[in-house]
């Protein structure tokens, strides 16, 4: 079992990258332009990715999330979205900066 300090502390972290990502997806959804094919392949990786930070958020907040296997699949669950997030968003950036249009750095 862990400590129950130490996992608040890891929730608390969590839901701060949960909400930056949704912020960020949210943002990035209300600029004006069109929408790239580059957009889809990137804002379906954050998507996916930001699910996932939310699957390892809810199983955080169960009980026996405190004990050792349950806690450390949790924290795979999130470091997975957390890639995927950053894959996406460097995906659309790489794609901008390369001429592929997208919204990615308007705004």
């Amino acid at each position: 079992m862990i400590d129950a300090t130490f996992r608040n502390g890891s929730l608390t972290a969590i839901g701060v990258v949960v909400g930056f990502s949704l912020g960020f997806l949210s943002r990035w959804a209300g600029l004006p332009g069109d929408w790239e094919r580059s957009d889809l392949i990137a804002v379906s990786a954050i998507t996916l990715g930001i699910v996932l930070q939310i699957k390892a958020l809810a199983n955080l907040l169960a009980v026996d999330s405190l004990l050792i296997a349950k806690y450390n699949r949790s924290v795979r669950i999130f470091v997975t979205g957390l890639v995927l997030v950053a894959c996406g968003v460097a995906a659309a950036l790489f794609a901008d900066l390369m001429g592929y249009g997208g919204i990615a750095l308007r705004g």
